[in-house]
């Protein structure tokens, strides 16, 4: 007789970028409703942009108390553990383990791509912000390229 296959023998652990938007946190939901139904573990992720030091007007540069790297380091660790902390509360309450890491990197899906090859991930579940047209082209998409890129599934959420 042949088994079939079902989500719990397929997912085992799933990966969900966050960012500060709505939409990624409607990911974040059905990620855990995901893994709760198929016995997942959770991994919350949040990339971080490198320290960039921003020139003024005329060459002048801000004050390097207000722009140092060890305080912008301090600072979007504390915002990302914030961010973080919304998904590990959605994880919870579907009953499901949940770990929150962050990462630096220039390309948030390169990064999601290495974290869910690293992790042994099985699903990357992530946002779309849906945009056409010329934001599209402008600005890119970061799903687009992790969908371009990622040899581990991924499943969008609008």
């Amino acid at each position: 007789m042949k088994k079939s296959l079902n989500m719990g023998d397929m997912i085992k652990h799933i990966l969900v970028p966050i960012d500060d938007s709505p939409l990624s946190i409607k990911a974040a939901k059905y990620a855990a409703r995901l893994a709760r139904s198929s016995h997942a573990r959770l991994t919350a992720l949040h990339v971080i942009p490198p320290f960039r030091v921003m020139a003024g007007i005329d060459g002048v540069i801000a004050d390097p108390e207000l722009y140092s790297p060890v305080e912008y380091r301090k600072s979007t660790e504390r915002y990302a553990r914030k961010l973080l902390a919304k998904a590990e509360a959605l994880a919870k309450a579907s009953r499901v383990k949940c770990e929150a890491v962050f990462v630096t990197d220039d390309q948030p899906w390169h990064a999601i791509i290495k974290s869910a090859k690293k992790r042994r991930c099985d699903l990357v579940v992530m946002a779309s912000h849906g945009r056409r047209g010329i934001a599209a082209i402008v600005l890119g998409s970061e799903t687009t390229k992790v969908l371009t890129h990622s040899k581990v599934p991924v499943l969008v959420c609008r």
